[in-house]
């Protein structure tokens, strides 16, 4: 079951990209922002940009559980944030890890190494009884591998919940680099 809309159908979940300081405790504040209002987080991810002085926080939010406007206007009450875009799915490349340790036995094994292969998955781990798998890629090429596997047994799973960026205008790429100049 996928838990992520296709692209024909309206988007369950609004993505913020928020740009914050990079200081101690802006994380919990914003995390807390959210439970004193009673919004659902889906997903969070956290880590510095490309300039050490901030960080990027992705919140995935539930669309029933959260208006945007006013997670906006709270998040921008906050000392440390700097900036906030919504990301429409539909117009944004999202990513996500997802680690799982599998009981497999081993005539078995085969069989889940092809499927992590299919998938374009890497094999971390394997055991006597187990075989671990990690996989990146789109939240639904998650979804469809962890339901794969759930046939196998999953023993443990941990997803890092996603990162998200806007995908890149290409015609404004094009034109920018008409006959060597930049437009």
């Amino acid at each position: 079951m996928s838990m992520t809309p296709n692209t024909t159908s309206m988007p369950s979940h609004h993505i913020l990209s928020v740009l914050v300081q990079n200081r101690a405790g802006v994380l919990a504040r914003v995390s807390s922002l959210f439970a004193r209002r009673g919004y659902n987080i889906f997903s969070l991810a956290v880590a510095p940009t490309e300039d050490p002085d901030f960080s990027r926080i992705t919140i995935v939010v539930d669309v029933e559980s959260a208006p945007l406007e006013q997670i906006v206007k709270q998040l921008f009450k906050l000392i440390d944030v700097v900036k906030i875009s919504e990301l429409d799915p539909r117009r944004s490349v999202e990513r996500e890890l997802m680690m799982a340790t599998v009981r497999v036995a081993s005539e078995d094994r085969g069989q889940v190494v092809e499927l992590a292969n299919i998938f374009e998955g890497k094999i971390l781990a394997v055991g006597t009884e187990a075989i671990t798998v990690s996989l990146d890629g789109s939240p639904d090429k998650l979804d469809d591998f962890e339901e794969l596997l759930r046939g196998y047994g999953i023993v443990e799973l941990q997803r890092t919940g996603r990162v998200a960026l806007p995908k890149l205008d290409k015609e404004a790429r094009t034109r920018s680099h008409k006959n060597g100049k930049a437009s």
